[in-house]
This record gives C-alpha cells, sequence and structure tokens, in this order.
C-alpha cells in the first residue's frame, strides 16, 4: 500500500513541474477552483450576531487550549520556571539514566562504579531538549511575529494585543500536552533516528485504548494535513516572502530574480535538510536565539528611547481590549483578532511542534512537554508583544498607521516603526525576514518528511523523492504569486488542529500520569541530594 501511495505522488510530480511552466494566473485559477471548497470549510466563521463571526478553528484551539489549562492545574504557569531548569540540564542526568538508577538505592556503593555506568547507558533521543525547543521555535517565530502583528493591530486595534497575550498565555498548556504525548508514543530506529509526533500517538495511544480504527483514520489525516502544509505555508509560503523582501532591498527588477533567488535558497536548504533532525537542530540552535535576540533588542532600544510612552501604550492596549470603539465587530471584534494572531502564531494545538520535540534524548516523555511549554511564551507573550508595543508608540507621532483599517503587507509597516527611531534598521529586519524563513522551511521539512515516511515507509528513495518536492517547492514559491496556493496550505496546517485535539484531549489521562512519574524522579533526586548524595549532572 505505502509502494503504491509512494508511486501515484511520484507519478504527479510531472503534473506539478507542467504547473510550474504555467503562468502564475493559471496556477492560482487551477487551485482556486478544485481547493476552495477546502479552504472555505476550514475556515469556516461562524455567524454569532451581524457584526461579527468566529472561525470554528479558533474555537477549537482555544477551547483545546482552555481544557488543558484546567486540567492539567494550570501548568503554564506552576512549571514556568522547571522548565527553565530543564532546558538549562539540572535533571539532565536523571533524563538520561533514569531517577531509580541514580538515586533509587541511597545506600553507599561499594564499587564507586555509577558514574563508569553513566557512559553506557543513555536514553533515546537525537537532540537536546535547548535543540528541540529551537527547532520548534524556528517553525514559528517569523514572519508571523513581524509581518502577522502589524495585520492584527491593523484590524483589531491595540486592543488586539491583550488578547494576543491571552492566546499565547493559554497556547503553553496545549504545547505541554501534546509534545509530551510526542515523545511517549514515539518510534525509534534501529540506527536510532526517531520518528514522532500526532501521527504516532494517535495510532499508538488510540490502540492501548481499543480505538484502534479511529486513532488510525486520524493519523492518516494528520500526515496528509502536515505534508500538504509542509509544501505549502511552511515552504512556498516562506520562500515566497523572503524572495520579495529580498528582491526590493536590492532593487532588483529582473522578472527572474525571484526564481535565481529561489535556486540559490534550495542549494542552502537542501544541505541542511539533508543531514536530518540533528543538523538541522544545530542550524537553529544558532540562527532563532541570534536573531530572536537582535529583534528583541532593537524592540528594546525603542521601548527605552520611548520610556515615557510604555505606560500610555499598556493603557491604550488595556482600554481596546475591553471597548472596540471605532474596530469593525467592536469588542469580540478586537478580540478575534488579537486571539487569532496569537493562536495562528505559535501554533499551538495544531501538533507539528510535537514532531520536533519527539526527537529529543529523556527518559521522561513529560520532561519534554514542561521545555515546549516555553515555546508559546517566547514566540507570542514576548515577540508578538514587543513588536506591537513598538508600533503602538511609534505611531502616537509617526501616524503612519489609522487603527480599524486593514492592511496587507505587514512587514512594511513594521519597518516603518522601527525606522523611525532606528534609521535603515529595514535592511536588518529584511535579513532577518530571510533567516527566518529559512529557518521555518528548515524545520517544516522535517514535519513533512515525519508524515511523508508514515505514509510511505522509511528508506532511503522515501526520504530522496520527498526532499526533491521540497526543494522544488522551494523554487517555485520564490518563482510566482501563490495567492490560493497558500490559502489552501495554510488551511492544510490548520487542518491538522481537528485529528491533534481530539487525540490530545482522549489521551489526557496519560499525559497526567507521564508528568506524576517525571515530577516523582525530580523529588526522588531531590530527596538523594538532602541526604548527601552526589548530583551526577555535572558528570552528564
Amino acid at each position: 500500500m505505502k509502494k503504491y501511495l509512494l508511486s501515484v505522488f511520484t507519478l504527479i510530480s510531472p503534473i506539478l513541474i507542467f504547473a510550474q511552466e504555467s503562468t502564475s494566473q493559471q496556477v492560482d485559477r487551477i487551485f482556486k477552483d478544485y481547493t476552495g471548497w477546502f479552504v472555505e470549510a476550514i475556515f469556516y466563521e461562524i455567524p454569532f450576531s451581524e457584526t461579527y463571526q468566529i472561525p470554528w478553528v479558533l474555537i477549537v484551539l482555544m477551547g483545546g487550549a482552555i481544557f488543558f489549562t484546567i486540567y492539567f492545574k494550570f501548568i503554564n504557569f506552576t512549571g514556568f520556571r522547571k522548565a527553565i531548569q530543564v532546558v538549562q540540564g539540572k535533571y539532565e542526568d536523571i533524563e538520561k539514566h533514569g531517577a531509580d538508577t541514580l538515586y533509587g538505592d541511597q545506600t553507599p556503593n561499594e564499587d564507586e562504579n555509577i558514574i563508569e555506568t553513566l557512559r553506557d547507558d543513555s536514553a533515546h533521543g537525537e537532540v537536546s531538549h535547548f535543540q528541540a525547543l529551537t527547532a520548534a521555535l524556528s517553525a514559528t517565530v517569523g514572519l508571523g511575529n513581524i509581518a502577522g502583528v502589524a495585520v492584527a493591530l491593523s484590524i483589531g486595534g491595540p486592543g488586539a494585543t491583550f488578547w494576543m497575550i491571552l492566546a499565547g498565555l493559554l497556547g503553553m498548556a496545549s504545547k505541554f500536552a501534546e509534545c509530551t504525548l510526542g515523545v511517549k508514543y514515539r518510534d525509534v530506529g534501529k540506527d536510532g533516528t526517531v520518528y514522532g509526533g500526532p501521527m504516532y500517538y494517535l495510532t499508538k495511544g488510540f490502540q492501548e485504548k481499543g480505538m484502534k480504527g479511529f486513532g488510525k483514520v486520524l493519523a492518516v489525516l494528520f500526515a496528509i494535513f502536515v505534508i500538504g502544509g509542509s509544501f505549502g505555508g511552511g515552504n512556498m509560503f516562506q520562500a515566497n516572502q523572503a524572495a520579495a523582501q529580498f528582491t526590493k532591498l536590492f532593487n532588483f527588477e529582473n522578472e527572474d530574480a525571484g526564481m535565481y533567488f529561489g535556486f540559490v535558497m534550495a542549494i542552502i536548504v537542501a544541505v541542511v535538510i539533508i543531514g536530518g533532525i540533528k543538523r538541522i537542530a544545530k542550524v537553529t540552535e544558532k540562527i532563532v536565539p541570534f536573531m530572536a535576540g537582535i529583534y528583541v533588542l532593537a524592540s528594546l532600544i525603542i521601548l527605552v528611547a520611548n520610556w515615557s510612552l510604555i505606560d500610555d501604550a499598556f493603557s491604550l492596549i488595556y482600554h481596546g481590549a475591553f471597548s472596540g470603539l471605532g474596530i469593525a465587530g467592536g469588542l469580540v471584534g478586537v478580540m478575534i483578532q488579537g486571539i487569532r494572531r496569537g493562536a495562528f502564531s505559535n501554533e499551538a494545538g495544531v501538533g507539528s511542534a510535537a514532531i520536533a520535540h519527539s526527537a529529543v534524548r529523556t527518559k521522561y516523555a513529560a520532561s519534554e512537554g514542561i521545555v515546549a511549554l516555553l515555546e508559546p511564551f517566547v514566540d507570542t507573550v514576548v515577540i508578538c508583544t514587543m513588536t506591537a508595543l513598538v508600533i503602538v508608540i511609534t505611531n502616537f507621532d509617526g501616524g503612519f498607521m489609522e487603527y480599524g483599517v486593514p492592511i496587507k503587507e505587514g512587514v512594511e509597516l513594521t519597518a516603518v516603526a522601527f525606522d523611525t527611531v532606528i534609521p535603515h534598521f529595514s535592511i536588518v529586519l529584511t535579513i532577518a525576514v530571510i533567516l527566518f524563513a529559512f529557518s521555518t522551511m528548515i524545520s517544516w521539512s522535517y514535519y513533512g518528511m515525519q508524515g511523508w515516511v508514515f505514509l510511505f515507509g522509511k528508506g532511503k528513495v522515501s526520504d530522496l523523492v520527498y526532499k526533491i518536492l521540497f526543494l522544488f517547492f522551494v523554487v517555485v514559491g520564490s518563482s510566482i504569486s501563490l495567492g490560493a496556493v497558500i490559502d489552501f496550505s495554510d488551511a492544510m496546517i490548520f487542518a491538522m488542529v481537528v485529528p491533534n485535539i481530539i487525540g490530545v484531549v482522549i489521551l489526557s489521562p496519560v499525559i497526567r500520569k507521564e508528568l506524576e512519574k517525571y515530577m516523582n524522579a525530580i523529588n526522588l533526586k531531590k530527596d538523594a541530594l538532602e541526604e548527601g548524595a552526589e548530583d551526577l549532572t555535572k558528570h552528564m
């Protein structure tokens, strides 16, 4: 069956190549004719009155986030400090070898060979907590934080920021839940390669509950959606925006400039993704902190330079969040824009991050779930809020944005906001957009690959077919206008929400057991240290 499906995909690839040779309008029209119904179904807005509608997928996302927050006793807040400690490696010893192995026996070691044992006995996994975190962050931190926030503010006003932050805080619980399951039910190949994500916990977890058939259907649907999302929103859209910013920065007027940019980008992406998650993690752990650091630093410079206006900005954000005066849809319209931006930016509940986090080295699934809850905080609560504050504060005097008047190009508006205080920062911002787009592409290539091998089987030929198709779409995305194609791709990404949220809610009791197991291991180590045992973390 898997070989048959792979053959079908291989046969339709010439059609895709022909599509590239056609005009942008033809590609756009074909996609719209054949996929418009799917896009409308995924982003269908439930009318609650004549003045406002709420996308049903947003209700599912936020409903799941609220459920996980309550069910796991506000883990998004109570687990924050613990998450920092885990990333710092405070519990690396027990995660790698097990608390019982290292600290379970409190009698003295006569042969003192425990340190020697540490060299051999290790947990499954390919990357560290920090690498898994940055790999997942690289897929979410990017254009949404820079451009998406400006778009949300143009429609919902400053008050949208408040609801955006709330969506980020609630999304932390969703990330914790799905990433815990990702590690719990992952597959580990003979060569140590890790295969994980919703496809695996929907299959294995539901089988444990006697729901094998239902779980398999959900897993296949998710795999199809994640492949589509990796080619589109996680690839073509990123390449398209990066090419547009690059050609604009250097004033290239050649019609083929985007295509040439795409070829170069495809070569660079190929060098990284051929190495798998280990190489992806090594690249993202350098790019993401560096670019996020520069972006946050620039934001802080602007906020410090305008420190007297910060309280005015927060006042505008707070009052706008509960009034919605002058904004289409009023209060609910502001709320929807903020929550939508926050939820769509950090992808909490989508299930994509669980794929990257599955590759972590640990014996305790909940340890990575706790690390993952930092993701929406960094992406939405910190970076998106920074962007919003910069725009609101600089707009006091600049007056470059009229709240309530929708815009389409958010990057340009954000660049204007930064340029008012830091001249020519738009150049740095353009570089940031390109690097963020690059890091997003390589992370989504890994997401799509996991869905691909789940459907078509694990092997070098299967891997190669996917990677060639992915690199082909990098060039396509850089070369043509992708209106309907991107709409469809985004719909594929958020279609992932449905099977994922269903699975995580049903498997919530499993997550709670994993959390208790990990907390008991931490407490066991703590008690042992209090009784005089040596902290073996330093020997890792």
